[in-house]
């Protein structure tokens, strides 16, 4: 996966506005971010890449990039 096409999904479950999103940007800033977010953020980890996720993880990530390394590790 491409990581504009990763920003998309993020965005979508999340749910906030794409626009304006990038690799350098600092998630945890967005509007609405949550701990809600973050229990969202680990559904999608596991639906989309397979993959167990937790608190630790996301916590060590900054930006919507560093989730996408992540992810595709």
């Amino acid at each position: 996966m491409e990581l504009q096409k990763f920003i998309e999904q993020f965005a979508e479950a999340i749910e906030v506005e794409v626009e304006g999103l990038s690799g350098e940007t600092i998630f945890r800033n967005l509007e609405g971010w949550s701990s809600l977010s973050v229990m969202i953020l680990i559904a999608f980890f596991d639906e989309e890449f397979e993959k167990e996720i937790g608190d630790s993880e996301i916590r060590s990530c900054i930006t919507i990039k560093d989730l996408y390394n992540l992810a595709i590790a």
